[in-house]
């Protein structure tokens, strides 16, 4: 019986990374996808622990999860800066416009 337990946990990380792969991509936004390859790369280190494998798990989680989702999230902070739509300026204010009438007052 003690089996049971260790046995549904492995099937509930092997559901969670298929879910992990799959929102990561068929996700439209990068952003979310980039955070499901993470996720996915830390889920696939647990998966390594639970093998008996860790040096592949603290490769994986250091590497495949840390390293690669901190590039990126960097690459895409700068493509969003490099290929940002251009603002419209607001518009300006009305120049202050003095009349004849207060000109001759002063």
């Amino acid at each position: 019986m003690s089996a049971l337990p260790a046995n549904a946990f492995d099937l509930l990380l092997g559901l969670g990374l298929i879910a992990c792969a799959a929102g990561a991509l068929l996700s439209r936004e990068l952003f979310r996808a980039i955070v499901m390859f993470i996720v996915f790369g830390l889920l696939m280190a647990l998966a390594w622990v639970r093998l008996r494998a860790p040096d592949i798990a603290l490769a994986e989680a250091a590497i495949g999860a840390g390293l690669t989702g901190v590039l990126l999230l960097d690459t895409l902070g700068y493509l969003r800066r490099r290929f940002e739509r251009p603002r419209p300026s607001p518009p300006s204010a009305p120049a202050a416009h003095t009349s004849d009438k207060e000109q001759t007052r002063s």
